[in-house]
């Protein structure tokens, strides 16, 4: 495994990273689940990403995921989870408030089984939070030592910009970590939030490297999705139908040789692409069989010179 920094904080994590939405506490079978964590940190994989609404049911994830990681010794990974999305009916059951971060985070350190969690997500911008509240609440757990860093998914860039700034007047711990899509079918970071970013110091954990799925060739134009796939599972093929149009899957076509060209695999061409980027610090990946992690792996040791970026260049804008 190789590792890098996160951001311009003193933490290394592995490139590859193996997250849990969809699976853990889902459509996973838990045993499966445990199998993979265990795979993955084997191979030298130290940094597992996981959040509240992850699972069938509110913390459902992070149950799997703390009892996947309970045999290893806690400082020899890096573990996360998120707060913002309703985990409940009632009025605060969600959002960014102190209340609602507060009580979440202990409820997630339950379930993990852990006394703190290295990373803690904004999963989203709350606009019905007044930003230093949060920020001052996240900050309180960082002097509690409850949580060590803190982040933030899917915020816009004007938005980020304002946490920075906030953090530096009042004098908080650093935001440390970004959490975005970012695949080759969806680059909207490359224009405003990893500059900004990279000047703040703040890493990039990029969530859906494959796309859902699509970027592994699994999924032909013409064809009905495989059985078991996600786009053929009525719980979550909401998020891979964005992805599946005939333009992509005739891009697809076309990465698909390039990577054979390269004596490689196409999910390890998509996630050797993302990685090109130094602001990238991991990829989260999805797995729900050991063997997928073992084979995405191997995009660490990829590098693609300048006459295979201009190729997939051509091909993504086609």
């Amino acid at each position: 495994m190789k590792y890098r920094r996160l951001g311009k904080s003193g933490v290394k994590v592995s490139e590859i990273a193996l997250g849990s939405w969809l699976t853990y506490g889902t459509v996973t079978e838990k045993e499966q689940a445990i199998a993979c964590v265990k795979q993955a940190y084997d191979l030298g994989i130290n940094h597992f990403d996981c959040a509240n609404v992850y699972g069938s049911v509110p913390h459902a994830a992070e149950e799997v995921l703390g009892e996947a990681l309970a045999p290893y010794p806690r400082e020899s990974y890096i573990l996360t989870t998120k707060a913002f999305w309703p985990v409940g009916d009632g009025v605060n059951d969600r959002g960014l408030s102190r209340k609602h971060i507060i009580s979440e985070v202990e409820k997630s350190l339950r379930a993990l089984g852990v006394d703190y969690v290295d990373i803690f997500y904004c999963h989203r911008y709350d606009p019905e939070t007044d930003l230093e509240e949060t920020l001052r609440a996240i900050d309180d757990l960082i002097t509690q030592g409850k949580i060590l860093y803190a982040g933030f998914s899917e915020w816009p860039a004007h938005k980020i910009a304002e946490g920075v700034r906030l953090q530096k007047e009042l004098g908080l711990h650093k935001f440390v970590a970004s959490q975005p899509v970012y695949n080759m079918f969806n680059r909207y970071i490359e224009r405003e939030v990893i500059p900004l970013c990279d000047e703040a110091g703040i890493g990039q954990v990029v969530f859906s490297p494959l796309a859902q799925g699509v970027l592994t060739g699994k999924y032909k134009r013409g064809q009905q999705p495989p059985a078991g796939s996600r786009a053929a599972t009525d719980q979550v093929k909401k998020f891979v139908e964005r992805y599946l149009t005939d333009e992509n899957l005739a891009r697809v076509e076309q990465l698909e040789g390039v990577a054979k060209e390269l004596g490689i695999t196409l999910p390890q061409l998509a996630l050797a692409w993302v990685l090109r980027l130094p602001s990238i610090s991991s990829a989260l990946i999805g797995a729900s069989r050991p063997e997928q992690i073992v084979e995405n792996v191997k995009a660490i040791d990829v590098k693609l010179d300048e006459s295979v970026l201009e190729k997939i260049e051509e091909i993504l804008k086609s």
